[in-house]
């Protein structure tokens, strides 16, 4: 195989339009989507809609662009939306000028990138936001290469179209060969504005599931297990007042999935030619949907992760949270069409496109699988269990709830909580609270917060905290905490996770990531520091051990050049993608010295999992929950390296 990029015609974009033309697609169908997503192979094949550095102009507004065939106004990134590729090269000393014409404060964050802080583009951390009319200078050098992306870290703006994808071209040969490239950023559109979003979730949750239980559920499952298994489940949900089927909490209901700013019926086609080996760098830049990506009749090798190569995994289907990537090769033979089909986890929608030999050409969608769920892997209930066993687990067979005649739940039996310890919180007080307007909040306007003023707080005296006594917001009914009776959190890095079945087809695991090489730094851990992933459903109240950001006194202190392993413990009920700004995580997968890399970890409901970080980068960075409306309702933390 080749280790240059070819791409398969060197057209002039007026020879392009031309070609469409004759193929029966005009431009209404092409829209406005960015040159970067074009079909004919590598993606730097057109200067227009790819900026290659290291010296760039972005320009930020908003614009009318349709999607999915209706009028809308997103945010524009030199007039696309999603934004222009960037194209930057490893060793590269990078300038990006970017002017904000919008009418509020804006920024841009390199998501994965190692940089200095103030160029880290977090309003209120290490830098003031870009203020309207204004243009703002990011220089950095480039130490690293690999897939990533960019996206405004200002209020809600990554919602409305403010992200883009990154690519990074490496400095020396990668350790695996392709001969065309395609980038693939999936994202989740909505036509509501994020502020009434985020204030339905205030309002009601589950506002947007309408996938719940009905009474021929009920009655399948008694079919299939019984009756005294299916009531069983159906009262463990019922004590908790929360539904098995709170998989996601923005769906299809309101969700667009597009795959490169394309609607499903888009048929948004990469071109290949048989016997070539394609490299597919998919991007998750969506606000809140995790997706379970699959090339049907295609098997696909894992190649890099987070942007860092791992040694290569052949897996037939993967599931990628917000904020990650992930490279995989393919090597159609054939001359037929495919089908890329990224599945929304909560079964509510889909993004999809086709990889083919000709523009023109489509394959059959697969058929959509039915929500799961939610089961005992959830509440943590590992000790004693064969988990060998609950890998292959078909938790869609538990059903039949009738919330309706919820019981409320009686948080003062729960096993070893120390109610009367607990700090009192009184939620009422938040009633008359405008949470629709706090959507829209300008996170920039924390610019004159001294962060480095902040009240010392030494998160490695946590370890032996008795969380039970915590200011829990999970206290109150509708909370998304483990209920009653439920196990410690453990490790559950060998499975996929909710709706995936390995009995199907080959998942990716987390286990499965292996570094091509070891890191440098191979000492162990000198400290533990240990964070409890907390919330309240009820409420949509989301935060790091019972506290949301508005509470805490100070930062989380990391001194620097040490080595520390971060451990991170889910007691909700929901998926969380943890992000760390400036430093990698090296997730503690059972694979020894070739521990992985990410920017991003995904910890599942009930999880506990750890990862060890070298402290090298000193400064003020973003610590948070990628899932955008957790984190605009607490799910947020400063770490301080000094």
């Amino acid at each position: 195989m080749s280790t240059t990029l070819l791409p398969p015609h060197r057209l002039s974009r007026r020879g392009f339009i031309k070609g469409s033309a004759a193929l029966g697609i005009g431009t209404a169908a092409l829209g406005l989507a960015p040159a970067w997503a074009n079909p004919w192979g590598q993606t730097s094949s057109y200067p227009k809609g790819v900026e290659n550095g290291p010296d760039i102009s972005l320009a930020i507004r908003r614009q009318s662009v349709p999607i999915a065939g209706q009028p809308a106004r997103p945010i524009t990134l030199n007039g696309t939306s999603p934004g222009p590729l960037i194209r930057l090269k490893e060793g590269q000393d990078v300038t990006l000028r970017v002017t904000n014409l919008l009418d509020e404060p804006t920024s841009i964050h390199w998501h994965g990138i190692l940089l200095p802080p103030e160029m880290d583009g977090v309003p209120g951390v290490s830098f003031a936001g870009i203020m309207p009319g204004e243009t703002f200078t990011y220089r950095f050098p480039l130490r690293q290469s690999g897939t990533y992306w960019y996206h405004s870290h200002s209020g809600l703006q990554e919602q409305v179209g403010h992200v883009g994808p990154l690519v990074i071209d490496a400095e020396q040969r990668e350790p695996f060969r392709y001969d065309r490239e395609h980038v693939l950023l999936l994202t989740d559109w909505s036509f509501e504005d994020p502020s009434t979003i985020f204030h339905n979730l205030k309002t009601g949750e589950g506002y947007y599931n309408f996938q719940e239980r009905t009474l021929g559920d009920f009655i399948d499952d008694v079919g299939r297990q019984g009756f005294a298994s299916t009531w069983e489940a159906r009262a463990m949900w019922a004590r908790m007042r929360m539904s098995s089927r709170d998989i996601a909490d923005v769906t299809g209901a309101t969700y667009t999935y597009l795959l490169n700013g394309h609607s499903p019926d888009d048929n948004w086609t990469a071109l290949f030619r048989p016997g070539e080996t394609q490299r597919l760098r998919v991007i998750n830049g969506s606000a809140m949907s995790y997706f379970d990506v699959r090339i049907p009749g295609l098997e696909m090798t894992v190649v890099a992760a987070d942007g860092q190569p791992v040694r290569p995994v052949p897996v037939e289907e993967f599931r990628i949270g917000v904020a990650e990537t992930y490279d995989v090769l393919v090597t159609p033979k054939e001359e037929v069409a495919y089908t890329i089909f990224a599945e929304s986890m909560d079964r509510s929608g889909f993004a999809r496109g086709t990889l083919a030999p000709r523009l023109g050409m489509a394959a059959a969608v697969p058929e959509r699988r039915r929500i799961a769920d939610r089961g005992m892997e959830a509440m943590g209930a590992h000790e004693g269990m064969d988990h060998g066993s609950m890998t292959a687990m078909d938790h869609s067979s538990m059903a039949g709830m009738d919330h309706g005649a919820m019981t409320a739940m009686d948080h003062s039996s729960m096993a070893g909580m120390d109610h009367g310890a607990m700090t009192a919180m009184d939620h009422s007080t938040m009633a008359g609270m405008d949470h629709g307007s706090m959507a829209a909040m300008d996170q920039s306007s924390m610019t004159g917060m001294d962060h480095g003023s902040m009240t010392a707080m030494d998160h490695s005296t946590m370890a032996g905290m008795d969380h039970g006594q915590m200011n829990d917001m999970g206290r109150s009914t509708g909370a998304a905490m483990l209920p009653v009776g439920a196990a410690q959190p453990g490790s559950r890095l060998d499975q996929p996770g909710i709706g995936l079945d390995a009995r199907d087809r080959r998942v990716l695991v987390y286990q499965d990531l292996k570094a091509i090489a070891p890191w440098p730094d191979r000492r162990p851990p000198g400290r533990e520091l240990e964070l409890h992933l907390t919330g309240n459903m009820e409420r949509y109240m989301w935060s790091f051990d019972g506290k949301k950001f508005s509470e805490v006194s100070g930062p989380i202190h990391f001194d620097k050049g040490e080595r520390l392993r971060l451990i991170l413990v889910n007691r909700t009920m929901m998926e969380h993608p943890i992000h760390l700004h400036g430093m990698w995580m090296e997730l503690e997968n059972g694979a020894g010295e070739l521990i992985p890399r990410k920017h991003t970890l995904n910890v599942k409901p009930g999880e506990r999992l750890s990862a060890l970080i070298t402290a090298d980068a000193e400064g003020s960075w973003a610590f948070h929950c990628h899932l955008l409306y957790h984190m605009d309702a607490g799910m947020f933390r400063v770490v301080k390296v000094a």
